[in-house]
């Protein structure tokens, strides 16, 4: 799936479309909080999957059992296509861990 920045209108939908998500300086952002480091490294795999079957990847970090998600489109310079495709298999994982 090739990159197709989003537009404006599009990207004022988000949040409806995402509810778990906010926009933060022009990116999603969604922080989640797991048990322990091993549920949230799991969840971390499950979502590199299905990063690499897009060939889109997450701006993240993990501290214990905190994850910190942020999503952009580099070559874009904004949000596009991708970006929503990848938050919508992140919040499904997320949906299948109860997190």
């Amino acid at each position: 799936m090739a990159a197709q920045p989003l537009s404006p209108d599009a990207i004022a939908q988000l949040p409806k479309q995402l509810p778990a998500w906010t926009l933060k300086e022009g990116k999603l952002h969604r922080e989640l909080r797991f048990v322990d480091f091993s549920e949230a490294f799991g969840f971390m795999a499950r979502v590199a999957l299905a990063a690499e079957q897009l060939n889109h990847h997450p701006e993240w970090s993990n501290v214990w059992n905190r994850v910190v998600i942020n999503l952009t489109t580099h070559d874009c310079g904004s949000l596009s296509n991708l970006d929503l495709a990848l938050a919508q298999r992140i919040d499904a994982v997320a949906g299948q861990l109860g997190a």
